[in-house]
C-alpha cells in the first residue's frame, strides 16, 4: 500500500510541475493530511498546525519546479513544514514559557490496556514534540533514516538518537513504568 501511495505522488508531482490544477489538488489531498499530523505533533495545536501547514503547501507550490526528484517529495514537503513550524514555536517560546509557569501540570490518564493502538498513540503523545515527530516519521509514514534527516531538517545522527531514546520512553510508558521516570 505504501509503495503504490509513493508511486502515485510521485506521478502527481510530475503532473503538479506542469501546472496541472487537478494534479496539484490531488496531491494536496494526499500528502496534505500527513503535513497535519505532522505540524501537530510538532505544534501540539491543531489550529496552528493548519496555519502552518497551509502557508507551507504555498512555498511548496512555488517550489515545486525546482524539486530535482519526485520521489524527494514527501522528506521536502515535510521539511518544509518543519521549518514553518519551527518559526511559530520561536515565536510562542516566550508565551509558552510563562504559561507553563502559571499552568499546574495535569495528570493524562492512561487508556484501558486491551486497546494496543490507543496505548501506543497516547504513548507517542506523551513524548516530547521532537521525538514524537522523528518516531511518527520513522514508523508510521514508512521514512528512511535519511528522509526523516531532511523532514526534520536534523542530522541522521540526531535522528538515530532521538529513535533511541522515543523507543526506550515508549518502553518505559507501555509498560507501566512511566510514572517513574521523567521523558526527555
Amino acid at each position: 500500500m505504501i509503495g503504490k501511495r509513493r508511486a502515485l505522488e510521485e506521478l502527481l508531482v510530475v503532473e503538479a510541475r506542469t501546472g496541472d490544477r487537478a494534479a496539484i489538488e490531488a496531491l494536496v489531498r494526499l500528502r496534505g493530511p500527513r503535513l497535519l499530523v505532522h505540524a501537530t505533533r510538532l505544534l501540539g495545536d491543531r489550529d496552528q498546525a493548519q496555519d502552518a501547514v497551509q502557508e507551507a503547501w504555498v512555498e511548496i507550490l512555488r517550489g515545486l519546479p525546482a524539486l530535482r526528484a519526485a520521489a524527494a517529495f514527501p522528506a521536502w514537503s515535510t521539511q518544509i513544514v518543519t521549518r514553518r513550524c519551527a518559526r511559530i514555536i520561536k515565536g510562542l517560546q516566550k508565551g509558552r514559557a510563562l504559561a507553563a509557569e502559571l499552568t499546574p501540570l495535569l495528570e493524562v490518564e492512561q487508556p484501558e490496556p486491551d486497546d494496543e493502538a490507543a496505548r501506543l498513540r497516547w504513548a507517542i503523545d506523551q513524548l516530547p514534540a521532537e521525538q514524537a515527530a522523528t518516531i511518527a516519521l520513522f514508523y508510521l509514514e514508512d521514512m528512511r533514516l535519511a528522509e526523516v534527516a531532511i523532514a526534520l531538517d536534523i542530522p541522521q545522527g540526531t535522528v538515530k538518537s532521538r529513535l533511541s531514546k522515543a523507543r526506550g520512553a515508549l518502553r518505559a510508558l507501555l509498560e507501566g513504568e512511566g510514572d517513574d521516570h521523567e521523558i526527555h
